[in-house]
């Protein structure tokens, strides 16, 4: 297994920052296009729902994605550079699949009110993204220990999910 001291980056100082500001754009991209999919916290459907006396309030959610998405964005920049001297095509595809699920998820809880099936969907999210750091910490130790508070804060979010559903059913 390479470590970071055995896969140096490749690109040059342009190179990388051009690459950041791509990664940086896509995660980013795809956090707008999952808003657009599902909708406001504040809206009515979700303030009526029954929700845990551990449910924080929604003002919460949006600086903790934040933070999450520019780690995100983060370890992958950190594996693509890395590029081509450590196979970077299968970490950064489980990324794209767990970025992807974590975009239509908002879709089916606040616009299709499927909170069941995006508990079940917070689930596979969980399981790419725990593949994702697998992947990561096989090119770049950093990359992947950058993604263990999303893990974590997706564990947070699929009880959530689950305790909305159960309450709510």
């Amino acid at each position: 297994m390479p470590n970071d001291n055995e896969t140096k980056p490749t690109a040059g100082a342009a190179g990388r920052a051009l690459s950041a500001i791509i990664i940086f754009a896509i995660v980013f991209g795809a956090a707008g296009i999952g808003a657009a999919l599902g909708g406001a916290m504040t809206g009515p459907w979700y303030q009526e729902l029954n929700k845990p006396a551990f449910s924080p309030p929604p003002w919460v959610f949006g600086p903790v994605w934040t933070v999450l998405y520019a780690t995100m964005a983060l370890a992958a920049w950190l594996i693509w550079i890395r590029r081509p001297a450590a196979s970077v095509a299968l970490p950064l595809t489980l990324f794209g699949v767990q970025l992807f699920l974590n975009m239509i998820w908002s879709g089916l809880f606040f616009r299709l009110h499927l909170i069941g099936a995006a508990a079940a969907g917070i689930v596979v999210i969980w399981l790419a993204t725990a593949a994702t750091i697998a992947a990561f910490l096989r090119v770049s130790r950093p990359a992947g220990v950058i993604l263990l508070p999303y893990l974590v804060w997706l564990t947070f979010a699929g009880v959530l999910n689950f305790s909305i559903w159960r309450l709510n059913a």
